[in-house]
Parts: C-alpha cells; sequence; structure tokens
C-alpha cells in the first residue's frame, strides 16, 4: 500500500461515516415528523402549534413538493429546509411536557400498520390546496371562463 492507498481508504471512511449520519439524522427526522402528526391531531396542543405541526406533518408526508425533486439540487433543497424548520418551530411552540407524552405515542403508533386515513387526509387536503388555487385564478385572470 502507498499514501495514494491509504488517501483512499480515509475518504471511503469519511464518506461511508458522512452517509450514516444522514441516514441516523434522516431517521429522527422520520420520528420528529410522527411527534408533530400526533401533536396536530391532540387537543393539548396550543393552537398555533397545532397549525405548524399539520402543515409540517403534512408536506413531509405528502408525494406533493413545492418544487419537485426532478429539479437538480433545488428539488431536494427545500425538503432539506422546510421540514427540518417546521420540525423546529413546531417544537418549540409545544410545550416539553407535551412533547414528551407525544414522543410515546408516535413510537406506539409507528409499531402499527400505516393508516390509510392518513393518506386519505393528505391527499384531500391537497386537493383542497388544488381546486382553491384554481378558484382564485379563474377569478383573477378569468380562465376557465
Amino acid at each position: 500500500f502507498g499514501p495514494r492507498d491509504c488517501a483512499f481508504v480515509i475518504f471511503v471512511q469519511r464518506v461511508n461515516a458522512w452517509i450514516s449520519w444522514l441516514t441516523a439524522c434522516a431517521g429522527r427526522m422520520k420520528r420528529e415528523v410522527l411527534v408533530l402528526w400526533v401533536a396536530a391531531r391532540d387537543r393539548r396542543t396550543p393552537w398555533a402549534a397545532r397549525m405548524v405541526a399539520f402543515l409540517t406533518a403534512a408536506y413531509a408526508l405528502s408525494p406533493i413538493d413545492l418544487i419537485p425533486d426532478v429539479i437538480p439540487v433545488l428539488g431536494y433543497l427545500d425538503d432539506l429546509v422546510i421540514v427540518p424548520l417546521g420540525v423546529w418551530l413546531a417544537l418549540r411552540l409545544i410545550p416539553d411536557d407535551l412533547v414528551a407524552v407525544f414522543r410515546v405515542m408516535a413510537m406506539r403508533i409507528a409499531e402499527r400498520p400505516l393508516s390509510r386515513t392518513g393518506l386519505v387526509l393528505v391527499l384531500g387536503v391537497w386537493l383542497i390546496v388544488a381546486i382553491a388555487t384554481l378558484a382564485y385564478l379563474r377569478r383573477v385572470w378569468g380562465y376557465g371562463e
């Protein structure tokens, strides 16, 4: 082995460590989004926190992005910025004791099968947003008349 081989081995180790770190971050983010989903549905959560939690969880769980992932860099940048900021803001607005309760509830939910109700709810929200947008465009610019 020469110096180049050692440099390559170190590079591969650093890349693997970085990938492991990103995977751990993604797992934590997934758990936190589930915590927000629970918080958004709980009456003990303050109103503003419920709205932020609902919008963040709906965006994170939705198959539709504001910027499609096929657009290089920007497509993933919105997921790397919007979702973590929404999680951070929502968790700041929820009292710590409730966050602890919601984390326990989220862990129980994560052990259960997927919810079809959640899928219908998220798709319903996006359908309402699409209809409202089309109605607005029709009214403002006269499209579809």
